[in-house]
């Protein structure tokens, strides 16, 4: 189970370590659970909120720059930039 899983948590107890030796993280007690998730879920939340703004302003800008360029060449229908690009 914990290798099909995105992120494994094993804890440690009575079983032996080989729940914790294949997992992402080792836990001692459940109540550890908690805080794990509440950390790994906001930073996961943070790196995907930042990706999505990353691209919005990646994308305002390249348009932009084609609009610009619309007004500085009359648009004449003249390509910015590559057709591989597009």
């Amino acid at each position: 189970m914990i290798l099909k899983a995105h992120v494994g948590v094993g804890i440690l107890g009575k079983e032996g370590m080989q729940a914790a030796r294949s997992a992402d993280f080792a836990i001692g007690q459940f109540r550890f659970l908690k805080p794990l998730l509440f950390v790994h879920g906001r930073e996961a939340y943070r790196k995907n909120s930042f990706l999505i703004i990353y691209s919005f302003y990646k994308n305002f800008l390249y348009i932009i720059a084609q609009f610009v360029f619309g007004f500085n060449s009359a648009f004449s229908g003249q390509p910015l930039y590559e057709k591989v690009i597009y």
